[in-house]
């Protein structure tokens, strides 16, 4: 049903309406002159022209009254579809307005039309007058029992190409699908339409056949013909096969939003509870993207460790705590001449080059980088995340760092390491909106002076006596420098250089 009606508005976009009473027309005829044979058979009479003359036009009659062009319904569609400036957010609402309707005009069209076929033929065929009451009130309830069987699918099915077309993978939709009735609530008024209808019908159809009540068995023989020629063709044609796709969008969908594809939306073409929740998994899959997109701009300013932790446990996470650590600090050697000698936009992509190789060398060794210092950088081992062998690690990326400086500038940009291990308060800081994760103690600021150090010994890197204590396994190279008084502190602080093999 959905390739037929996506193949008819595909190639009568501009007359769809029309298209689509003519299939209609098509469809329902065969059962309403299914029910006049049967009417002239009980009367004892033969079809004869004037007969299907009265059901044709009745049928006609049936399908104009539903016609969505006639009432507004697809007027929009067909001339944004003939190529017409139209708002499409008006025409795709018509479409919403004209299937809200449709159901009780087509139950009282159903109920009118079908009641006036059967009084007619019966007339035609000679009926008495308590009889053709019988026939009116036997064709009311036929004809509102067909239509309720398929009328709430049935349209919702037509007019899904259209609304397609107008929404595609937009949102104007979103907000146009309602969920009362729901889909289960037109469900089971369909399968109690179709109990009543076939029920009727099987009864007209074996009170025509003559003998019938002697040979009980040809009843199984006409059920099984009703339910091959019109039951499976309209309850799981038209009822319930239309609804499956919407089902299966959003299954579709699923999948592809597991997969962390949120580039498609499920498309919106159902006005009832099955629309409002596709409404609803397009607005969920928004806010996914949304965060998606807020987490790999967060990581781009946030190092992924903070960036991480934060998402899975909130902003409480970094109160503050005491741990020991190893904090590292990096900077450049005669940095200010080259800043002086050199364009902003250099001495920029100059940084970058050099962070380009320290944010990785830290990261892959369990660090964090805590902030960056103009030309240098902090980093810390052992906060937010544990790290048993903090000073270990601080001491590999040092190496690593010195090792990819060295061959990637080949001397024009030479950098000075200090390492220092001990205890520190771990947390947030800041206020009036504003926080940052930062480490507050004596071991930062020993670590910035031992930095310093480096350009007094000539030292590429220095380590504390403190790190060296830490240190699982001493590294070669290892050259004890003595102790130093430090800036702020009373007592000299014992350092050692790190000479690392350049391979």
């Amino acid at each position: 049903m959905d390739r037929i009606c996506q193949w008819t508005w595909d190639r009568y976009g501009t007359k769809y309406s029309w298209a689509i009473c003519t299939t209609a027309f098509l469809f329902v005829l065969p059962v309403y002159l299914l029910v006049s044979v049967v009417l002239v058979a009980l009367e004892g009479r033969t079809l004869n022209v004037t007969v299907v003359a009265v059901t044709v036009v009745g049928v006609f009659l049936q399908a104009y009254s539903l016609l969505p062009a006639g009432l507004g319904g697809l007027r929009l569609a067909e001339k944004w579809a003939a190529g017409h400036k139209v708002d499409r957010a008006k025409a795709l609402q018509d479409t919403y307005i004209y299937a809200r309707g449709a159901p009780t005009r087509g139950v009282a069209g159903g109920a009118v039309v079908c009641g006036a076929q059967l009084v007619l033929v019966g007339v035609i065929a000679g009926a008495s007058g308590s009889r053709l009451l019988q026939y009116g009130i036997l064709g009311a309830f036929l004809g509102a029992s067909l239509v309720l069987t398929a009328v709430h699918s049935l349209v919702e099915s037509l007019m899904r190409p259209a609304r397609l077309a107008l929404g595609g993978h937009t949102g104007i939709g979103d907000a146009l699908p309602r969920s009362r009735p729901t889909f289960a609530a037109w469900s089971n008024l369909s399968v109690i339409a179709v109990a009543l209808s076939f029920a009727i019908g099987g009864a007209m159809v074996a009170a025509a056949f003559e003998g019938a009540n002697k040979a009980p068995g040809l009843w199984v023989l006409i059920g099984c013909g009703l339910t091959l020629a019109f039951a499976v063709p309209i309850t799981v044609g038209t009822a319930f096969s239309p609804s499956l796709r919407p089902l299966r969008d959003l299954a579709t969908g699923t999948e592809r939003v597991a997969a962390g594809d949120y580039s498609q939306r499920v498309p919106v073409v159902q006005d009832d509870d099955l629309g409002a929740l596709a409404a609803s998994f397009n607005r969920m899959q928004a806010g996914l993207a949304e965060r998606q997109r807020l987490q790999v701009a967060f990581g781009a300013y946030v190092d992924p460790v903070l960036a991480a932790r934060l998402l899975e446990q909130g902003d409480d996470v970094f109160t503050g705590e005491r741990r020991e650590v190893s904090v590292m600090f990096v900077d450049v050697r005669d940095f200010t001449p080259f800043a002086e000698a050199n364009t902003a936009e250099d001495t920029v992509a100059r940084l970058n080059a050099l962070f380009e190789i320290v944010v990785p060398a830290v990261v892959d060794a369990g660090g964090h980088v805590n902030k960056f210092l103009g030309d240098g950088a902090l980093a810390v081992f052992g906060a937010p995340n544990d790290h048993t062998d903090h000073a270990d690690a601080a001491v590999n990326a040092a190496v690593l760092i010195h090792r990819l400086v060295a061959e990637r500038f080949r001397g024009a940009l030479r950098i000075g390491i200090g390492i220092n291990t001990g205890v520190v308060i771990a947390g947030t800081i800041g206020g009036g909106g504003h926080l940052e994760f930062t480490l507050i103690g004596d071991t930062t600021n020993v670590a910035a002076r031992v930095e310093q150090l480096t350009k007094t010994t000539g030292d590429a890197i220095l380590l504390t006596a403190r790190t060296v204590e830490a240190l699982g396994v001493r590294p070669a190279g290892l050259i004890e420098r003595g102790s130093h008084v430090l800036k702020g502190k009373s007592a000299p602080v014992q350092v050692f250089g790190l000479d690392p093999p350049m391979t």
